[in-house]
């Protein structure tokens, strides 16, 4: 058993390393396709990426509830170190949850499962950080949407496969949707509700 004193440390500089990842993840939302770059931390828990775990520094706090995928949740460290971090409810229901922490796309849930807002609070949905194995190498995709000078290019490797072609629901959906957040070690991509992805082929 892990205690907590053998968990891994979050920020080294809590406030300025808050403030650079949320100017990142800000970034990104403003420029859907565009890969920014978090500051590395100390460690991670677990199969928690650097990139997912700056994040949740960050974005999470006791008034977000929070779903894990299975590999997340079967980590201990994971728990106890967003518990002991953020103060982040850890629940079971993934309709209700803020966030949801995806450590392996082939674990992603359907889409229906998570909050996907409603029409006077389309904000009450759940962002989902899904980790993938790379954000400059992989098949090309081209992105169109609000905060895209016309069209946008990301090669990336991403699980599940089918991943852009699921969150085509949000067409349906808006202003309702699900926003997701790409995350790659240190590098982070965000496709907001409003971004339209179709495949270039590899």
């Amino acid at each position: 058993m892990t205690t907590i004193a053998e968990l891994p440390q979050a920020f080294a500089d809590k406030v300025l390393s808050a403030q650079s990842t949320f100017r990142s993840v800000m970034d990104a939302m403003a420029r859907p396709g565009s890969v920014q770059r978090i500051v590395p931390m100390a460690g991670t828990p677990g199969p928690m990426m650097r990139g997912a775990a700056a994040i949740a520094l960050t974005l999470f706090d006791h008034d977000t509830p929070l779903w894990l995928d299975a590999r997340m949740a079967e980590s201990s460290d994971v728990a106890k170190w967003l518990k002991f971090h953020t103060g982040a409810p850890v629940i079971q229901d993934s309709s209700i949850a803020s966030f949801a922490l995806i450590s392996d796309g082939a674990l992603l849930p359907a889409l229906e499962r998570f909050a996907l807002g409603t029409s006077e609070y389309p904000d009450r949905s759940t962002t989902l950080i899904l980790q993938v194995d790379r954000l400059d190498a992989g098949q090309g995709f081209e992105l169109r949407g609000p905060g895209i000078d016309g069209v946008a290019t990301l090669r990336a490797s991403i699980k599940p496969a089918d991943l852009f072609e699921r969150l085509r629901v949000n067409e349906t959906l808006f202003p309702r949707g699900i926003d997701v957040v790409l995350v790659a070690d240190d590098a982070v991509v965000a496709i907001p509700r409003t971004t339209r992805v179709v495949s270039k082929g590899s």
